[in-house]
């Protein structure tokens, strides 16, 4: 790469950044934990979603040690709203690794770091240069269209060889001595300027030299793998209600909403009712069989990978002899302690209908 550009992009956007940064609660430390966090509930997830859960983590957990000695159900509860739950799941898992390898002290390279749950390459790299001061890249959705525009880059994200070209971009620009600084700048400057829809060119400091910007190709950069329309799920759930209880279950640890509590059900299959779907269901997870009611309530979400729209419905057990096949652990819980017991958008949205 051209010595005289790489010095311009580097001090053009330094100085931008300088004068442009936000103020975000995680900008006014160098604790590597809390670094970390700020990293972790940063992935997929906007700065203005992240920064009221961001305070509210640390107020609950404003230690790494204090994160490690809490329990999943109560970190879960904490990270409840922010989606992605396996996020939470793994920076509790590392943080208890963290105490028991290391001290208590998050390891500084980016190799031992990846070795974490839940951390990876961009991660690592992240909190490597901003909390440490490494010379590490970083490679987010941000930076990668910061870079497909000034370089316009031609062949689609989420590609092997796009990544690997852009990898090789981000060591080539960083510049030694100021990473954590200039992986901030890259990551605002996406955010504040370089929007994946209608990029504020007027005022970007990069424009002069943005390939994508002089060829006027900037709404077509990056360019996108063409997607897949999403499935759309129907799936229901059983509300069992005695003496002022409700039921609940709790998930497996791993997978979709590990550890999170939930009305029991499950998604339709081919030629079902919703009715038969809730009875077959709730036979193959509690071994028990039910009467279905009335409608309790009708919901929508969109996951990554497919939509859902959730039918819950009043039900009754006809049998007292539970056996869980599927969930961990169940109890009868009173309505005003449903917000004790983490759980996905979905089953909140029906708690909160049963308090109203």
């Amino acid at each position: 790469m051209n010595r005289k550009l790489k010095r311009t992009f580097q001090n053009k956007l330094l100085t931008w950044y300088s004068k442009n940064a936000r103020d975000l609660p995680w900008r006014e430390t160098k604790d590597p934990y809390q670094i970390w966090v700020s990293e972790i509930m940063l992935q997929q997830t906007r700065v203005e979603v992240v920064i009221p859960y961001y305070t509210r983590w640390m107020t609950a957990f404003p230690t790494l040690h204090s994160l490690a000695k809490a329990r999943q159900d109560q970190v879960l509860s904490v990270w409840e709203g922010l989606g992605y739950y396996s996020r939470a799941r793994n920076l509790h898992q590392a943080s208890k690794i963290v105490v028991e390898e290391y001290q208590g002290k998050l390891p500084q390279d980016s190799v031992s770091l990846q070795a974490l749950p839940g951390i990876g390459r961009y991660t690592a790299g992240a909190i490597a240069s901003i909390a440490f001061g490494i010379d590490a890249p970083v490679l987010d959705g941000n930076v990668r269209r910061v870079y497909a525009r000034y370089f316009n880059i031609s062949t689609p994200l989420q590609t092997s060889g796009t990544e690997r070209i852009l990898w090789q971009i981000a060591q080539e620009l960083l510049p030694s001595g100021s990473a954590g600084e200039f992986n901030q700048a890259l990551m605002e400057l996406g955010a504040l300027i370089c929007h994946p829809k209608n990029p504020d060119c007027e005022n970007c400091p990069l424009a002069e030299s943005c390939l994508a910007n002089n060829l006027n190709l900037q709404e077509s950069r990056p360019v996108r793998k063409k997607k897949s329309p999403l499935p759309h799920l129907q799936v229901t759930a059983a509300v069992f209600q005695e003496n002022g209880k409700v039921f609940l279950a709790k998930r497996p640890p791993d997978g979709l909403l590990g550890g999170m509590w939930e009305f029991p059900g499950g998604k339709q299959e081919d030629n079902e009712t919703l009715s038969e779907t809730l009875r077959r269901e709730i036979r193959e997870e509690l071994g028990v069989p039910i009467s279905v009611g009335e409608v309790l309530g009708v919901y929508h979400h969109a996951y990554t990978h497919y939509k859902v729209t959730l039918h819950a419905f009043h039900c009754s057990l006809n049998s007292r002899d539970i056996q869980l096949t599927f969930h961990t652990e169940s109890a009868w819980v009173s309505l005003d302690s449903l917000a004790n017991y983490p759980m996905g958008k979905l089953d909140r949205l029906i708690s909160r209908k049963l308090l109203s």
